[in-house]
């Protein structure tokens, strides 16, 4: 099914989504007309809560499959970024309507903890349940392939809620055949937890897809390729103040500043950049804008003092980094000017971070002046 919904969408990753989303409502609908009947039938209100789950799930899908078609609409003058970020919007729909629906099961289980009534088994309950539990199976495994082909979190969100109705079922049909046997009436309580499972996912699913629309650390591994990419061209020196934005699965853009040799020509180094870009947009479907940061190399004593300044940082906390060292000397003193990129989560101060690293530059280099500009790191503590 999987291969049979790529090749129907001919690579399109809005049309895969819609497509699992189509999938995914006949099943749950389908799922829900039979788990109702049963449920009513036997008195169960773990298995009415089971359906109505199935209900709220088709109510997902039809989610899901509206936020990748808004997601797909091209970039106007007022959305240039496009409008990618709708599917994470529907993911939070998804999630939050998952939340909600253990939120009314636990509501509905506390009504029969206290006013028990009597669930009839059958075999037909059984096999409901059963064939449930194998079709969620299914559906679950399905869009995890899937979310992971087009990189979704709205499908992976989905592969965890039928994830969850494997358990929620499972539970149920496990509470049929115990209360069968012992005689004990476990309905209630078994809802009750199946409720509170599912409200805790909806909770966490609702943390994952918030994060994207707050504008979380970009995956070290995309950040790792970037950086490589970048310095594997020739005459890079090196790389720093890398930012990714992200509006949206496939719409991803960054910026980065490459250290390159002041001796060199400013019209090569240009070049090497432009090539650098085109291959980002080319290769990975990324826009990356490069700033050209011109450093001297052919000064010894400029070098020895960048490495001893780093080393002096990193003494510090081994997460900072220096770069865009220069020295500008004058008749009293030195100004000795450079930019340190600190960790967000460092617990010193910015303010703290610049008044020790000036102690020590100062105390190392006399008549020298630490003038230095605190970086923030935006994409985690991955600095060369």
């Amino acid at each position: 099914m999987v291969e049979w919904i790529v090749k129907r969408a001919q690579g399109d990753r809005a049309r895969v989504g819609t497509l699992a989303g189509m999938v995914c409502i006949v099943a749950n609908v389908a799922l829900c007309a039979a788990k109702g009947a049963i449920g009513v039938v036997s008195g169960s209100v773990s298995i009415v809560a089971d359906a109505m789950n199935n209900l709220s799930d088709a109510s997902s899908n039809i989610v899901s499959v509206l936020g990748f078609k808004l997601a797909s609409k091209p970039a106007d003058p007022e959305h240039p970024y496009g409008h990618g970020r709708y599917e994470y919007l529907s993911g939070l729909v998804v999630a939050a309507l998952v939340l909600l629906i253990g939120v009314e099961l636990v509501k509905s289980s506390v009504e029969r903890v206290i006013h028990p009534e009597p669930v009839e088994f059958s075999l037909a309950l059984v096999a409901v349940l059963v064939l449930s539990m194998v079709v969620k199976l299914w559906m679950a495994t399905l869009n995890q392939k899937l979310g992971d082909r087009i990189e979704s979190e709205t499908l992976h969100a989905t592969a965890q809620d039928s994830k969850n109705d494997v358990l929620a079922t499972g539970a149920v049909l496990a509470c049929a055949i115990v209360s069968q046997v012992t005689h004990i009436n476990l309905d209630a309580w078994v809802g009750l937890a199946v409720g509170a499972y599912i409200g805790w996912s909806g909770f966490e699913l609702i943390q994952d897809t918030v994060s994207p629309l707050l504008g979380q650390t970009p995956d070290p591994k995309l950040v790792k390729h970037i950086r490589d990419k970048i310095m594997s061209y020739p005459g890079v020196l090196g790389v720093h103040d890398l930012m990714v934005h992200d509006y949206g699965p496939g719409r991803k853009f960054a910026s980065a500043h490459a250290e390159m040799a002041a001796e060199a020509s400013p019209l090569e180094s240009h070049d090497t950049l432009d090539n650098i870009e085109q291959a980002f947009r080319n290769e990975d479907g990324m826009i990356v804008t490069l700033h050209y940061d011109p450093i001297v190399t052919d000064d010894p004593k400029v070098a020895s003092m960048r490495l001893r300044i780093n080393a002096m940082a990193q003494q510090i906390d081994n997460r900072l980094s220096i770069h865009d060292l220069r020295c500008v000397p004058g008749p009293t003193h030195t100004n000795v000017i450079f930019d340190c990129v600190r960790p967000s989560d460092l617990q010193m101060s910015a303010e703290d971070v610049k008044h020790a690293l000036a102690q020590r530059v100062e105390s190392e280099y006399p008549k020298s002046i630490a003038k230095i500009t605190i970086d923030e790191d935006y994409v985690g503590h991955t600095h060369e």
